[in-house]
């Protein structure tokens, strides 16, 4: 499973593998852009950089957190923006994608939908038996993801809908 945590300034990845009720975490890093770069450059890195990764690691699932309305448009458009960008990458290589939102990720990690970020982020630490959080917290954050795709994929209604199209 590979999780992302979506941005433009940072983009947050992970990779973990689930078995037997036991995860793993098999690479996680970020993928960061510099503030006064021209955006389509930093799109295009984005791109580059997730595809090669993804390349590299070919998952059998990526999953993705479902974008929500911010208050800020513009940041909101911007995010939604190297999101597509990600989703392409994964869509060029094939890779099914699997969207959460925010609440199922807190869920899915901490077992309450209302947890904190730094609940989520020590949660999933202590289920990847890392030794500290990673850094920066988009990454913490892709890991998390993963392990609710991790969680949602085994589940008979996830097979169901998977098999149903939905």
């Amino acid at each position: 499973m590979f999780g992302i945590d979506p941005g433009y300034a940072i983009v947050g990845w992970g990779a973990i593998s689930f078995k037997s009720n036991t995860y793993k975490a098999l690479g996680y890093g970020s993928v960061e852009t510099q503030a006064h770069t021209d955006f389509n450059q930093r799109l295009e890195y984005i791109y580059d950089e997730l595809y090669a990764i993804l390349n590299r690691c070919r998952p059998d699932a990526l999953a993705i957190e479902r974008l929500y309305f911010q208050t800020n448009q513009k940041t909101a458009i911007k995010v939604a923006q190297a999101r597509g960008v990600t989703l392409l990458a994964a869509q060029k290589l094939k890779i099914p994608i699997f969207e959460y939102t925010p609440l199922q990720v807190k869920t899915a990690v901490t077992g309450y939908g209302k947890a904190k970020k730094p609940q989520v982020m020590e949660m999933t630490r202590r289920l990847l038996k890392l030794d500290e959080v990673p850094k920066p917290d988009d990454t913490a954050d892709a890991l998390a993801i993963a392990i609710c795709h991790a969680q949602a994929a085994g589940s008979d209604l996830r097979q169901a809908m998977y098999r149903k199209g939905i």
